[in-house]
C-alpha cells in the first residue's frame, strides 16, 4: 500500500476542522470541503458577496479553519501549519478528491446524508483510494449500499476520539468489504503516523469504547440515586483513587456535554434489548438538566455549577445547587497505604463499608458487560482494554481490573450476589486459568479462546518496565537507572518523586556518560513517567537555603553544571527523548544533548524565574548558544537580537504547547526529531543514536562565545526597567530580570568579546545563588511547592 500524501476531510464541525488540524500536523496537505450555504448573511452583504463568491460558497470550511488559531486546547501544533488547509465546498470542489489518498467524512450522523455523500465521492475519487467515514455509531456496513467494488473495498470506518490532537484512541472498523491489506495498512499509518493507539472493533452501536464507556458512566449514576450518594462524593473515589482521569465521572460529563452524552447513550439504546435496554434509558433528572440547557462546561453549568471561588454540586432530586461533599473512609486511607494501583484497588473494590459498596456496585456490572460483549464488539479482551485506556483514560482496561481485583475472589462474590457470569468465564475458571493476562519469560499474554496468546504489539513500542525485568539493570540508585536498551545503546532513566533533579539523578548521568563512553554506541536520556521532568529538586534547594547550606546549593549547582558539560563533550551520541512537561533542570538536560528526539506532545521551558531563581544548570548559556547556531551561514548575526530574544524567552518563563512550538524558540534544533507517537519516542531516539554513530559522530569543538557585554546588558536591562516603571512587573521581577540580564549579556565586557563556556556558567551559577539568598525568591518556592502555582512578590 503507498503512503497518504494527501487527504481530505469532507465536513468542517468541531470534529471534521480537528482532524483536518491534526493531519497538517503531520505534515500532510489536507482539504476541508462542507456544504453552501443556503442564504448570504448580513455581513456578507455589507461586503458586497453574491451567491457565486467564494467566500460565500466557502464559509463554513473557511470560518472553521480559521477557528483552529483560536480555540483551546490548540488543534495545531504551530499555527503556520494552518497553511496546509484548503478550504472548499462540496458543489465546487468534489473534483479535486481525485487527487487525494484518504477521503474522511465527518458530516452530521445521518445514514441517508452520508449514503448521497458517498455516491458523489464515488463519482470523483481516484482509483485505490482509501475513503472513511468518522462515524461515532451508525453501521459502515449500511453506509457503502450501491457503491463500486473499488469503494467498498478501500472503505472502512475511522472514530478518532475529541480532541483528535491530544486524546489518543482511534477505533478501525472495517466492513465485510474491506480489503485486509487496506486495513493492516492503516493500522500501521494510524500508529506510526497518526501517533494514535489503534484498535480493530465490529461495525456495532458505539463500537468498544463509548459502548462500555456509556455504559460505565450510567450504571455510575443509577448506583448514586439507588445509594444515595452525592454527585461530588461519587466524583471523589471514582477518579485519580481507582487509576481514572481527575475529571471522574460527573465533571467528565460535563466536559463532553450531556448533549453529546445523551446522544451516544440513546444510540445504543434504540439498538439493544432487554436489560441492557433498560440501563441505557437516560434518567430523568438528566432529561430536565437537557430541557433547562444545563449541559455542562459549554453552558456554564452542568452537574457542578462555579460560583465565584466555590464550585457547587447538583442535587439531582431536587435540580438545586449544594454546597459540594466528599466521601472518607478509613479505606481510602488504607488504600493510599499500598503499593500499587492493583493492591489499591483491591482494598478499596472488598472494603465493605459506603466507599467500598459505591465502588464494587459500578465496577462488577462493568467487568460482567465487557465480557459479556467480546467476541460482539472486538475480538480480543486486549483490544477493550487498550480502547478504554486510550478513549477514557483509564489506568487499568476492564480485563485489567478484574485482574487487579482477583478473578477468583471477584467471581465467588458475584455468586453470592447472584450475578450472571459469561459462560466463557466460568469455563476458563475450570480449567484452571485464573487471570486474563499472564506474565513470564516471553512477555505478556492475554487469554484467547482457551488458551494465552502473546500480545501482537509495534515493534517501535519499547516497555522501560518490561526491559528491566529481561535484561535487567546495569547500574540503580534512588533517582535513576541506567538500562541496556539493546542493539549496544543504554538507557538513562529518571525515577526520582517527579522525575526532580537531585544528586541522585546527577551521579547518575556522570556514571552513565562515562560507561557509554567506553561499552556502548551512545546513550538515550528518557523515561515513561508522567512527565519527562519538572526541574530541579525544589523541596531541598528551599530546606537548604533556609537552613543557610549556600556551600551545599553551590556544590549541587556545579555538580549539576559540570554533569551537564559532560553530555555536551561525550565521545558517543547522547539524545535527550524528553515528553510532557520539560521544563526548567528538564529543559536544561536535553539542550546540551547531541540532539534532541521530543514527543510531540512536549511542553518545554526555562521556568525558574516563576520560582523567584534563573536557570543554573547552563540553560541561559545553552539557549543563547542554539540561537546563535540557528541563524543560517551567510546571514550577519545579531547579537543584540540574540540576546534580546534569549532574555524575553526565559525572563516571561515561556513554556511551548508542542514539540514543533519549541523549535520556534530554538529549545529544538534542525538536527532535532519529533515523534508524534509517544510509544516510539524511545524507539525514534534509540534510532537517532545509532544513525548518529554508525555516521562517524564525533563530539562538538570547543569554541569561545561572542557576547554582547556590557552595552547589551544596558538594553536588555532597560527594557526591564519599562517593565517596572509601567506596572507590569514587580521590583522582585526586576531583581531578577536585572541578574539574568547580566548573564545573558556575559557581564561588563564590551561588546563582542569572545568568552569560553566556564565563564557564562560561574556567571550563571552566582546569580542563581544570589537569588537563591532572597527572602522573596524563597517565598516564592515555598508558595510553589505548597500551592503548585507561581506567587507574585
Amino acid at each position: 500500500m503507498k503512503s497518504i500524501k494527501k487527504a481530505a476531510v469532507l465536513g468542517s464541525g468541531v470534529m471534521g476542522s480537528g482532524i483536518a488540524a491534526h493531519l497538517a500536523n503531520i505534515g500532510i496537505p489536507t482539504l476541508l470541503l462542507d456544504i453552501v450555504p443556503r442564504e448570504i448573511n448580513e455581513n456578507e452583504k455589507k461586503k458586497g458577496l453574491t451567491t457565486e463568491d467564494k467566500a460565500f460558497r466557502n464559509r463554513f470550511s473557511e470560518t472553521a479553519a480559521k477557528k483552529l488559531l483560536k480555540q483551546k486546547p490548540a488543534p495545531l501544533t504551530v499555527k503556520d501549519n494552518l497553511s496546509l488547509i484548503t478550504t472548499g465546498n462540496f458543489e465546487d470542489d468534489m473534483g479535486k478528491l481525485a487527487d487525494v489518498d484518504w477521503v474522511i467524512e465527518v458530516v452530521v450522523e445521518n445514514l441517508e446524508i452520508k449514503k448521497k455523500l458517498f455516491e458523489t465521492v464515488d463519482l470523483f475519487r481516484k482509483h485505490g483510494s482509501i475513503v472513511s467515514s468518522n462515524t461515532s455509531g451508525i453501521s459502515v456496513d449500511a453506509m457503502i449500499e450501491g457503491r463500486s467494488e473499488d469503494f467498498k473495498n478501500h472503505f472502512l470506518g475511522t472514530h478518532f476520539f475529541n480532541p483528535p490532537r491530544y486524546l489518543k484512541l482511534l477505533e478501525l472498523i472495517p466492513t465485510k468489504h474491506t480489503n485486509q491489506e487496506v486495513l493492516s495498512f492503516m493500522k500501521t499509518f494510524g500508529e506510526d503516523h497518526l501517533g494514535k493507539g489503534v484498535v480493530i472493533a465490529k461495525d456495532t452501536p458505539n463500537f468498544i469504547a463509548n459502548r462500555i464507556g456509556t455504559y460505565g458512566l450510567l450504571v455510575t449514576v443509577r448506583e448514586m440515586l439507588k445509594g444515595g450518594y452525592s454527585v461530588g462524593e461519587v466524583d471523589s473515589v471514582t477518579g485519580p483513587l481507582i487509576g481514572r482521569p481527575k475529571s471522574a465521572t460527573f465533571r467528565t460529563l460535563d466536559v463532553v456535554g450531556l448533549d453529546t452524552f445523551v446522544h451516544v447513550a440513546n444510540n445504543v439504546y434504540e439498538q439493544v434489548e432487554g436489560t441492557e435496554k433498560e440501563v441505557f434509558k437516560i434518567p430523568s433528572f438528566i432529561g430536565k438538566m437537557l430541557e433547562q440547557g444545563w449541559i455542562g462546561s459549554k453552558s456554564g453549568q452542568g452537574f457542578f455549577l462555579k460560583k465565584g471561588k466555590e464550585i457547587l454540586e447538583l442535587n439531582p432530586n431536587t435540580l438545586e445547587y449544594e454546597e459540594r461533599k466528599k466521601l472518607s473512609s478509613p479505606i481510602i486511607e488504607m488504600s493510599k497505604q499500598q503499593k500499587g494501583l492493583n493492591n489499591k484497588m483491591k482494598t478499596l473494590i472488598y472494603g465493605g463499608d459506603r466507599v467500598g459498596n459505591l465502588l464494587w456496585n459500578i465496577t462488577s456490572p462493568t467487568l460482567i458487560y465487557s465480557a459479556t460483549l467480546l467476541g460482539e464488539i472486538a475480538d480480543d479482551i486486549v483490544a477493550i482494554d487498550q480502547a478504554m485506556k486510550w478513549g477514557f483514560g483509564w489506568e487499568l482496561g476492564p480485563f485489567e481490573t478484574w485482574d487487579a481485583i482477583g478473578l477468583e475472589q471477584s467471581v465467588e462474590k458475584m455468586k453470592v450476589e447472584g450475578i450472571d457470569i459469561p459462560d466463557w468465564i466460568l469455563e476458563m475458571l475450570e480449567n484452571g486459568f485464573t487471570s486474563f493476562y499472564k506474565k513470564d519469560l516471553n512477555g505478556i499474554s492475554y487469554f484467547h479462546k482457551g488458551e494465552y496468546v502473546g500480545i501482537n504489539s509495534n515493534h517501535k513500542n519499547i516497555h522501560i518496565k518490561r526491559l528491566k525485568e529481561e535484561k535487567g539493570v546495569i547500574k540503580k540508585n534512588s533517582g535513576a537507572s541506567l538500562i541496556d536498551l539493546g542493539d549496544d545503546v543504554a538507557l538513562l532513566e529518571f525515577h526520582s518523586q517527579s522525575n526532580a533533579i537531585g544528586l541522585d539523578i546527577i551521579q547518575m548521568i556522570n556514571f552513565a556518560v562515562e560507561e557509554v563512553d567506553c561499552n556502548y554506541k551512545g546513550l538515550v536520556i528518557g523515561n515513561q513517567g508522567k512527565n519527562f521532568c519538572v526541574g530541579a529538586n525544589l523541596a531541598l534547594i528551599l530546606m537548604e537555603a533556609q537552613d543557610d547550606n549556600y556551600f551545599e546549593i553551590e556544590m549541587v549547582v556545579r555538580h549539576f553544571q559540570q554533569a551537564m558539560t559532560n553530555i555536551k563533550y561525550s565521545s558517543k551520541p547522547v539524545i535527550a527523548a524528553p515528553f510532557g512537561m520539560t521544563l526548567g533542570g528538564g529543559a536544561e538536560i536535553c539542550l546540551p544533548a547531541s540532539a534532541i528526539q521530543a514527543s510531540s506532545e512536549t511542553y518545554m521551558g526555562l521556568v525558574e524565574v516563576g520560582v523567584g531563581l534563573i536557570p543554573g544548570g547552563g540553560g541561559n548559556k545553552e539557549l543563547y548558544i542554539n540561537h546563535l547556531n540557528g541563524i543560517p551561514n551567510g546571514v550577519e548575526v545579531d547579537l543584540q537580537n540574540v540576546a534580546n530574544k534569549v532574555f524575553e524567552t526565559i525572563a516571561t518563563a515561556k513554556v511551548s504547547t508542542s514539540a514543533e512550538e519549541a523549535r520556534l524558540t530554538n529549545f529544538l534544533q534542525s538536527n532535532d526529531g519529533v515523534s508524534v507517537n509517544s510509544d516510539h519516542l524511545l524507539h525514534d531516539a534509540k534510532q537517532k543514536v545509532i544513525s548518529m554513530y554508525n555516521t562517524g559522530y564525533q563530539s562538538p569543538k570547543r569554541k569561545k562565545i561572542p557576547i554582547t557585554g556590557e552595552s547589551g546588558y544596558a538594553a536588555l536591562l532597560l527594557g526591564a526597567q519599562t517593565m517596572k516603571y509601567s506596572g507590569y512587573i514587580s521590583d522582585h521581577d526586576l531583581k531578577i530580570a536585572t541578574k539574568l540580564a547580566n548573564v545573558i549579556a556575559g557581564g561588563k565586557l564590551p561588546f563582542g568579546t569572545l568568552v569560553d563556556e566556564q565563564y557564562l556558567l560561574d556567571l550563571e551559577r552566582e546569580a542563581f545563588l544570589s537569588l537563591v539568598g532572597e527572602p522573596k525568591s524563597q517565598a516564592r518556592m515555598q508558595h510553589m511547592l505548597v500551592k503548585g502555582k507561581p506567587l507574585r512578590n
